[in-house]
Parts: C-alpha cells; sequence; structure tokens
C-alpha cells in the first residue's frame, strides 16, 4: 500500500492528553533506538514524520499520528534506557501503562525488536505483558539488512521464533531495502473502526 496523507495529531505527556478515540489505532514498542519511529515514517513515506535520532530515549512522550484518515499510529517512548533520571523512567512507564491498559482504539500493537540483538529480558516482559492483558501484537525485527549473511538471517529467525509466543507473527523488517513494508500494511489494513 502507499500512503497518501499521514499528519501530527498530539504528543501526549499524561493520560488526559490522549486524542479522541475516533479511529482504530496501531501503536510502535520496544527498546529504546530500535526503529520504532524510522518504522512508522517508513510507512507512511515521510522521513521527518516522527522524529528520528541516534540517540537513545529521544522519544518521551506518546505521540499520535492520523494515516489516510483510518488509522492512528502511535509511536510509545522506548523501554531499556538506563541515561534518564529514575522518575522520568518512572513517568514513562506509568504514561505507557496507561495506555496500553485504557485505550479501546487500540487494535494492534507491533513489538520491535533489534535482528541482531534477539529478545532481551524487557522485550519478554512485554509480550507477556501484552499476551496477558489479550492485546494483539505482532512482532517486528527491525534492521534486518545488518544481518549481512543468508545464513545470519536464518539463524536469527529461528531464534527469535523460538522465543516468541506460538501463535505470534515475526516480520523481518529493514527501512534500507524496504523488505517487510508489504507484510506490515497488509497487517494494518485487516485493522477497521
Amino acid at each position: 500500500m502507499k500512503c497518501t496523507e499521514a499528519r501530527f495529531i498530539i504528543s501526549a505527556a499524561r493520560p488526559e492528553q490522549f486524542p479522541e478515540e475516533d479511529l482504530p489505532e496501531i501503536a510502535f514498542l520496544g527498546r529504546s533506538n530500535v526503529g520504532k519511529s524510522t518504522l512508522l515514517n517508513a510507512l507512511v513515506g515521510r522521513k521527518g514524520l516522527a522524529h528520528t535520532s541516534s540517540t537513545p530515549g529521544r522519544t518521551q512522550y506518546i505521540n499520535f499520528f492520523r494515516v489516510e484518515d483510518r488509522w492512528c499510529f502511535v509511536d510509545l517512548p522506548g523501554y531499556g534506557y538506563a541515561r534518564v533520571p529514575k522518575e522520568i523512567a518512572h513517568s514513562w512507564k506509568f504514561l505507557i501503562e496507561q495506555y496500553l491498559s485504557r485505550r479501546q482504539a487500540l487494535q494492534l500493537c507491533f513489538l520491535l525488536l533489534d535482528a541482531r540483538r534477539g529478545w532481551m529480558e524487557k522485550d519478554l516482559e512485554l509480550s507477556h505483558w501484552l499476551r496477558s492483558h489479550g492485546r494483539q501484537y505482532i512482532v517486528i525485527a527491525t534492521k534486518f539488512d545488518k544481518l549481512k549473511t543468508q545464513k545470519e538471517r536464518q539463524r536469527q529467525m529461528a531464534d527469535l521464533r523460538e522465543h516468541a509466543a506460538p501463535a505470534a507473527e515475526l516480520i523481518p523488517f529493514s527501512a534500507v531495502t524496504g523488505q517487510g513494508m508489504r507484510e506490515t500494511w497488509q497487517a494494518i489494513s485487516k485493522i477497521h473502526k
């Protein structure tokens, strides 16, 4: 699918700032610097819509984007970044939990993992939390182009599948090559009001 319209709505620092739930929401979750904003930008075909940075912890609020007047993409702060004061990390955790547990419009979560690093403890915790709260999610292995050999790609995909929930869908993704774009859009296109 080719996206023709996407626009920023709001950066929410508190749950009361979340916008009205008038469209199905797709949340982008994962560790700091895993590529959440990059994936969102690649999907909508606009490099600067969601701010990206090589500095972990850049996304500090929950950012909402209206896409095609059909969906709301939601870019959440990354977890696992240790260089922020504990009170800030705690406020991010609270904000994320409030969003994930209360939003009725939330239809799908993309749980992003760095394909080179695989599952880490916080990723497994989030996966378990999503399952236990009945949230549908798809695992997206980002930066897949950085795995240089076919053998390395196969080994990493096998490892990612081994630690995923039995029914979890797994999409290898590269913003550089476009791998995984079609599969990701296919998952999004199944989400309706």
